[in-house]
């Protein structure tokens, strides 16, 4: 019987550099989504940034309205709701709406908020985001599971707060909580009995702590009386394939060196060597990067599975270090290529296949015998006329004429 199916998707901040128009950036968004729809990928998770340039995407609740609109079966999340941000009945009732307008397609990602900038312009201490981010998942949660609600912190107060639809997935609309090296995403996952998103599940120390969180959001769950699902689990990675490795190494070079300097000199990550070397070398080398073939993604994605001892979802980290259709190009191959691994979707064909040959001898006999029955009844009635010599010498009823009559 076949597997767990993994599922695949993307995680899209967006990174789009500055040298190119903005609303078209968005546009080829959309078409990337909707390419992965018709590919048959799972889920789109979309970012919220209000700072820096790169990350367009002010409301991914706005996107996804439109997303939804123009794809069929992709799942659309939010990636991730930055929680400080929002008044939590009104983002609740705005999850809750797109439950309603996607019909059940819409996932609720979470998070503290990534980029200092945008905390700053709102007059949010960074020091206090994580604490914030607990406070509102402490009423999101049970609002969204369409419960009343009267709680009072330093930053908000509900009273007696309620949605006035009834969700339209039960018990909740999926929620999920981004993790990266620390454990706060993993304890408030486990606290609550949530799904995790594992952002930077391919750095070095996102990898490093994957075991780690996923053992805190178990332990964290168990305390709380909720269990940890594996299967809402969710890593994320980037990823360019192309037919070659020199292939895939030449179409980065498109637009790497612009994402490399939006994490060098404004999200301040360090993600490439500053020693002059080259950088996809040292992306491929620590691991980080897929730049190769399928054949490397499957092995990047089973180092994951034995890292964290399994997990749910892939998503690649949208990045447009190709250009577009060859960024296209790696996402039909993923689908092509690396699905069929994790989803078991050739497991039957092989076994098909294998059964076919293994028993053909008997399979050709049987069709011999049917064959040579039929002609044996055309000549008892009809006799050898305008039947083949060749047929007649197979089927033992005469002999092949010589080649030299």
């Amino acid at each position: 019987m076949p597997g767990t199916k993994m599922r695949f998707g993307a995680f899209i901040a967006p990174f789009h550099p500055l040298d190119e128009n903005p609303t078209l950036a968005v546009e080829r968004d959309f078409e990337l989504v909707e390419w992965m729809d018709k590919l048959g990928y799972d889920e789109a998770w979309i970012g919220e940034h209000h700072s820096a340039g790169y990350e367009l995407i002010a409301s991914p609740e706005l996107f996804i309205a439109a997303a939804a609109q123009r794809t069929k079966h992709i799942r659309l999340g939010t990636g991730v709701s930055s929680l400080p941000y929002h008044q939590p009945l009104m983002l609740a009732d705005r999850i809750n709406q797109l439950d309603h307008l996607t019909r059940g397609r819409v996932m609720f990602g979470v998070g503290p908020g990534a980029l200092p900038s945008d905390a700053f312009m709102m007059g949010i201490k960074v020091a206090k985001q994580r604490d914030m981010m607990d406070e509102a998942l402490d009423v999101l949660v049970p609002l969204l599971r369409g419960e009343t609600v009267t709680a009072k912190t330093d930053w908000f107060e509900l009273n007696e707060a309620r949605l006035q639809m009834t969700p339209w997935s039960r018990p909740s609309v999926e929620i999920s909580v981004a993790s990266q090296v620390s454990p706060t995403g993993a304890t408030a996952a486990g606290r609550h009995g949530l799904g995790l998103l594992s952002i930077g599940a391919t750095s070095a120390g996102g990898f490093n702590a994957l075991a780690t969180n996923w053992a805190i959001a178990e332990e964290t769950a168990k305390e709380s009386g909720n269990t940890m699902d594996r299967s809402q689990w969710r890593l994320v990675g980037p990823v360019h394939i192309a037919e070659t490795r020199e292939k895939a190494r030449e179409n980065v070079r498109f637009g790497l060196e612009k994402w490399l300097y939006y994490f060098r000199e404004v999200a301040a990550l360090p993600l490439a060597p500053t020693d002059g070397s080259d950088p996809v070398d040292a992306l491929i080398a620590s691991g980080m990067a897929v730049i190769g073939t399928p054949d490397d993604a499957i092995a990047q994605i089973e180092r994951l599975q034995e890292q964290s001892g399994g997990f749910g979802a892939f998503l690649q980290m949208a990045h447009n270090w190709a250009d577009f259709e060859q960024t296209k190009r790696s996402y039909e191959l993923m689908a092509r290529y690396v699905f069929p691994k994790f989803q078991q979707l050739n497991d039957n064909r092989d076994a098909s296949l294998a059964w076919a040959r293994d028993n053909r001898p008997t399979f050709m006999g049987e069709a011999m015998m049917a064959v040579g029955s039929r002609v044996a009844q055309h000549v008892e009635k009809k006799g050898t006329e305008n039947i083949r010599p060749e047929i007649l010498e197979a089927m033992g009823l005469g002999k092949k004429p010589d080649a030299a009559q």
